[in-house]
């Protein structure tokens, strides 16, 4: 299903083949948590901004509408008009992050919904369940997402939990996809190494989960806190344990330059809502650098948001007329913004990847690292 094309030090050029369609990696999937992405994008948006991977989230689906009315409509490819592959996040960091009153056991976890308190149990085999309904091409293992910091012992009784949900998890998916009911029989697993900022505890991690035949391996617990070098030092650790015939997947990340030196360690998929949720408030990624659009100094500029971009926004628009429609309070330039931060983000890992083909990643990688991360000047 993975196939390894090229390899440029670490960095690595593959492709992925799916039900729905193969998958060029590295590659950045779009979040449209609750089946659509925040800004007022569909999926035929999502076409011109040439998104690959379209990421929706278990516990938001499972809340409202519910993942039996989803399977009722046909599936989530069905329900929201959209027909490559999409990937399902298991509900875990939700769970941890939006539950109140929630309860670990060896069974799963006991939670209050964030919505309106109802008393909910999600396991390893609900999770399971609930994202084979949704009918996804790739579901994430139900695993907890560990605050950071946390107390070693902690730390690695939890992991040890995580391994042995991840088992359950297999045989629950391999029971699902058996079933003649099951919309998607083929159906991919991926499952999750954690283990904090311990390095120890997460090469036992890594090492425990790939005895598990997964279809995938991720990387979570990350970006939730820990600086950028932490992040970058514990995907150098895990690394060298992921199998290498598989696709690596760092959950949740996140700035242009994160994806890049991710990229230059050996990761092959991301996603992030940081495209989307900084266009709305007006910030803008650009192949000069990040721009705030709510600037006094772009009030009578213009010029499209980068004149090197081809998405819908700039293609039409000039900075001055989304920047009155943000201070208007117009849903449209929040629309616009976010189109052209998605469209950036795609085109930043097509470019990745044309310069793995043409084994200049290196150079790429050096040449944008910094700029990608200053405050435009333009």
């Amino acid at each position: 299903m993975f196939t390894l094309l090229k390899q440029e030090g670490n960095a690595r050029r593959g492709q992925f083949e799916t039900v729905h369609g193969t998958i060029q990696t590295p590659v950045f999937m779009n979040v449209g948590t609750c089946a659509a992405i925040k800004g007022g994008i569909s999926t035929m948006d999502l076409r011109d901004v040439k998104c690959q991977v379209e990421l929706s989230n278990t516990y938001h689906l499972h809340l409202r509408p519910g993942d039996k009315l989803i399977a009722e409509m046909g599936g989530i490819h069905k329900f929201f008009n959209w027909d490559k592959p999409v990937l399902t996040d298991s509900g875990g960091f939700q769970v941890f992050s939006l539950a109140q009153l929630r309860k670990i056991t060896e069974e799963g976890v006991r939670f209050a919904s964030h919505i309106d308190g109802a008393r909910i149990f999600m396991g390893p085999e609900e999770s399971m369940q609930i994202q084979s309904n949704l009918a996804s091409t790739i579901a994430m293992a139900f695993d907890e997402c560990i605050e950071n910091p946390a107390p070693y012992k902690y730390v690695k009784d939890s992991i040890a939990r995580t391994t042995r949900w991840l088992e359950r998890c297999r045989t629950e998916m391999d029971r699902l996809n058996s079933l003649e009911t099951t919309i998607n029989k083929n159906q991919m697993l991926f499952g999750i190494n954690q283990g904090s900022t311990y390095a120890d505890l997460r090469v036992e991690h890594m090492k425990q989960i790939r005895e598990v035949q997964c279809d995938g391996y991720a990387i979570g617990g990350l970006a939730v806190g820990e600086s950028a070098e932490e992040m970058y030092e514990t995907i150098d650790v895990v690394e060298p344990h992921m199998p290498k015939d598989k696709p690596r997947y760092l959950m949740g990340v996140g700035t242009p330059c994160n994806i890049l030196e991710a990229v230059h360690r050996g990761v092959d998929f991301f996603d992030c809502v940081m495209p989307s949720r900084n266009a709305r408030h007006g910030n803008i990624f650009t192949w000069h650098g990040k721009m705030n659009l709510l600037n006094e100094k772009y009030a009578k500029d213009p010029r499209p948001i980068d004149e090197n971009c081809g998405c819908p926004a700039c293609k039409a628009y000039s900075r001055s007329y989304i920047r009155h429609l943000f201070k208007a309070k117009e849903t449209l330039g929040m629309r616009l913004a976010v189109l052209h931060n998605l469209y950036f983000y795609n085109e930043l890992m097509q470019k990745i990847r044309d310069a793995l083909d043409a084994g200049e990643f290196e150079n790429f990688y050096r040449y944008y690292r910094d700029i990608l991360g200053e405050r435009s000047e333009s």
